[in-house]
């Protein structure tokens, strides 16, 4: 049993992950249900390259190929074609060998979609860290999710507010002031650049936190 078999699918959408998640019979699901999927390949990948696109060096790429998979029980599993890219980034030289059932993006954009899956993953780290649900106003999806979403609102907001009003905060300290001046007649950004003591906010082990469910 695998969080794939759990992941409703969203025909047209793309799903990012990592390496630990290759396994074929699952991944054709997503080829099935007409949505996309981009994941590291295992170094041990028995493939044959079916046809091969001609790639700009200077991006950092250095393949583009269709394939399919080699071994009986692989090829059993996923059929169809595959997409594999390969690419060592300029900036830090990380290579990258990547698979896809995507063929409709260019090869660039695949690399950056996968790169970006860490910026993702540290975002939602600092949501659970900073903006906290004490606890969840209904039981439903739907529920859940409005309020997920509202803190996601929150965070998108603040950061504006923080680039608008250039001020040298980071976002849990804004947060913390705005509860403070809530109700108070005073300009933001007087506020936000005003000496005050940030008293961190003590725990509470019986704090639900946002994912934590």
């Amino acid at each position: 049993m695998s969080g794939l078999d759990h992941l409703p699918l969203e025909p047209g959408a793309y799903y990012v992950m990592d390496r630990g998640y290759v396994d074929f019979a699952r991944l054709h699901r997503f080829e099935r249900a007409k949505a996309f999927f981009v994941i590291r390949a295992r170094k041990d990948l028995d493939f044959r390259v079916v046809a091969s696109q001609p790639v700009d060096k200077t991006t950092g790429l250095r393949c583009d190929q269709t394939i399919t998979l080699g071994g009986v029980k692989s090829a059993q599993a996923y059929p169809d074609r595959l997409r594999r890219v390969r690419y060592t980034a300029p900036d830090t030289g990380q290579r990258l060998v990547l698979l896809t059932n995507c063929f409709l993006l260019d090869a660039i954009t695949l690399t950056r979609l996968y790169r970006a899956r860490w910026q993702v993953e540290l975002f939602f780290k600092w949501i659970k860290q900073h903006l906290r649900i004490k606890a969840f106003y209904g039981t439903s999806a739907n529920a859940v999710r409005t309020q997920i979403w509202i803190a996601v609102c929150v965070y998108v907001l603040v950061a504006i507010l923080a680039k608008e009003q250039t001020v040298a905060r980071n976002p849990s300290e804004i947060l913390h002031i705005l509860g403070i001046v809530l109700f108070e007649k005073v300009p933001v950004h007087q506020a936000l650049t005003a000496e005050r003591e940030i008293v961190p906010e003590s725990g509470d082990p019986n704090q639900l936190l946002l994912f934590d469910f």
